[in-house]
């Protein structure tokens, strides 16, 4: 597909996903590609290849970092992507890709820059599914560097997360999403959209040197995989000897498994009396998927019964009398076949029995299954996204990808359970107290209609407590220790709490009857240190409605303010009325005459009473008068 093609899958894809419309890639149209350059700010285009690797920014957070390590596998890029704590234990990639079978891989490296030198470990998962563990010393061998998954993807989007084990900062060169046919790789049922098939070994056996189908002229819905020498596969003392041919062969690249007809070109062939065996380091007591390759291309094999043997897996028949010609019908033809095996142990060997005449292989490849994990319904995914924001959250605690998915690496602070009926994981609780949160509650919370226990106490909080009247399932709700305000929700008593811890905000107005009555249905119930709280419990209410009052206060006021303004205007009338005839009398002459009445008047009083008063009793003694 040339860059024109791509990108128009890539706008349509976007398109029909912004309206809720299914996209698959029509296959007659190229397979869907990605390749991301992880830390690099610039699109490249490799020179070898051709292959456009696009920069990563806008994909994910964390940080840059130059990449100095070489290997021999991964393409030789320049930077590298990598999470430090401060950015989550949980990080992850979101691609929009057309709903399809894809081949997922990744190249790992770290630096001084990322991780001080020092070899980190964590784990990946892939549509919340754990796919990859990078153990010790994984970075001493170039194979273990490289991890590629397959994988059906029906929702629209791939989800890549790398998940932090607490040692080192997961690091990441390269991240390449790569359609192939939807049946390809197909083990005889709809059971490939239920499981992840991990790479385990992938063989050209007899070849030169490893390589990629696209060094090998490989067709574009090969996922252009990586095709390992068996050189270092071979059991001690079993090493075989190698075969090639430079005719053409036929049926190799017939859809939906379409391989590199090189990989047909070459054979690791045995003498009659020995057995060829290749043995690959596994995870005990899991189901691997083993496909094998052949072609007769030995000049002297030219019809039925002379080349037979029989393959074991771990001791075990795994196939008996494989005859190549007799079941192609002719030599220089492909021939694929398939099983599941089950393995106890930490190896599987397979080997090559002869039956009849030397024994020959082409190429093989061995894949873990690992059933697709249970995700999270999409209601409660995306609610705490919301959340996520109105919260505030600090970059510290993550909350990417799925919150309960893989269920070894939960969002923190985020409990989950699992509902066997819906088939999907739901959150059961929420405890981010002390976290350092801002913002608000927000509207959303009524989504996580199974959420248990909430606990967002010892936060910076603000606004109105939102609705939790339809989580029938809530049972504690602790939101102490913040700054929220307004009215209790009345709501909050239709529900089943055993715990419910208000204290220490800013709430105010009558708390809600129901609300107050918990306690005597058993709820453990604080409410204390709300200035502007009242109701059963705390401090009576007036039980005046609120209308009332304040229709009384707008009446008391306006009237005070009448009276106030009566008295004012009063006294200055009075002041007004008085001030002309203090004026006058002011006046010398008016001064005058108003002393001479006051005297007149004085004498008038002074002599009325004298002649008014009774004559004295005769016993009443009297002063001597000697006049």
């Amino acid at each position: 597909m040339d860059i024109t093609g791509a990108a128009f899958v890539v706008m349509a894809a976007i398109i029909c996903s912004v309206f809720g419309i299914p996209f698959t890639a029509a296959e007659n149209e190229g397979p869907f590609e990605v390749r991301i350059a992880c830390g690099s700010t610039v699109d490249s285009v490799a020179l070898e290849t051709g292959y456009n690797w696009s920069k990563d920014r806008g994909y994910t957070g964390g940080s840059s970092a130059p990449l100095n390590v070489t290997n021999r596998i991964a393409p030789q890029l320049n930077t590298l992507r990598y999470f430090e704590i401060t950015d989550g234990p949980d990080n992850c990639y979101n691609i929009s890709v057309p709903s399809g079978h894809y081949l997922v891989r990744f190249f790992f490296s770290f630096g001084a820059e990322d991780n001080g030198g020092r070899e980190p470990i964590f784990e990946v998962s892939l549509e919340g599914t754990l796919v990859h563990s990078l153990a010790p010393g994984w970075s001493s061998i170039d194979s273990n560097a490289y991890a590629e998954s397959l994988l059906h993807i029906t929702d629209g989007a791939a989800t890549v997360c790398f998940h932090s084990a607490g040692h080192g900062n997961p690091a990441i060169a390269s991240l390449e999403i790569l359609q192939l046919y939807v049946d390809a790789y197909n083990m005889g049922s709809s059971a490939n959209l239920n499981v992840v098939m991990r790479t385990v070994k992938r063989v050209s056996a007899g070849a030169e040197e490893s390589g990629f189908g696209s060094r090998v002229r490989g067709d574009e819905w090969g996922g252009d995989r990586h095709w390992a020498t068996d050189q270092d596969l071979f059991v001690s003392g079993c090493a075989g000897e190698a075969i090639h041919t430079l005719a053409r062969i036929s049926n190799f690249g017939n859809p939906p498994n379409v391989y590199p007809e090189a990989i047909y070109q070459s054979a690791t062939t045995i003498g009659t009396t020995s057995k060829l065996s290749y043995t690959v380091s596994v995870q005990p007591n899991q189901n691997y998927s083993v496909w094998l390759h052949f072609a007769e291309i030995h000049p002297w094999i030219t019809g039925p019964n002379m080349r037979v043997f029989d393959v074991m897996a771990n001791g075990a028949l795994l196939f008996q009398g494989i005859d190549i010609v007799k079941i192609v019908g002719e030599p220089f033809k492909a021939l694929t076949l398939n099983k599941t095996v089950m393995v106890t142990s930490s190896n599987l060997t397979i080997s090559f029995v002869a039956v009849k005449g030397p024994v020959a292989v082409n190429a093989l490849e061995v894949f873990q299954i690992i059933p697709r994990g249970y995700e999270t319904q999409d209601e409660t995914v995306w609610a705490l996204h919301d959340i996520k924001h109105s919260l505030q959250l600090p970059s510290r605690l993550g909350w990417n990808g799925d919150p309960c998915a893989p269920p070894l690496h939960p969002w923190e602070g985020v409990s989950c359970a699992f509902d066997s009926k819906a088939g999907a994981w739901f959150v059961s609780a929420v405890n981010l107290n002390n976290e350092g949160l801002r913002g608000q509650i927000g509207d959303t919370w009524p989504a996580l209609r199974k959420l248990q226990a909430l606990n967002l106490s010892n936060n910076f909080l603000e606004g109105e407590i939102s609705s939790f009247g339809n989580m029938t399932s809530l049972t504690s709700l602790d939101l102490s220790h913040n700054r929220l305000s307004g009215l209790v929700p009345a709501s909050l008593g239709k529900l089943t709490l055993k715990i419910l811890l208000l204290n220490d905000n800013f709430l105010s107005g009558e708390l809600p009857g129901a609300v107050g009555a918990l306690p005597i249905r058993g709820t453990i119930m604080n409410v204390t240190n709300n200035p502007g709280l009242c109701g059963i419990g705390i401090r009576p209410c007036s039980t005046m409605p609120l209308s009332v009052k304040l229709a009384v206060t707008l009446s008391l006021t306006a009237g005070l303010i009448c009276l106030v303004g009566g008295g004012i205007f009063c006294w200055k009338r009075k002041i007004a009325i008085t001030r002309p005839h203090r004026h006058h009398r002011d006046v010398p002459y008016a001064k005058a005459r108003t002393t001479f009445v006051r005297d007149v008047q004085l004498a008038r009083n002074v002599l009325q009473n004298h002649f008014s008063r009774p004559a004295p009793a005769y016993h009443q003694v009297m002063p001597f008068n000697p006049y």
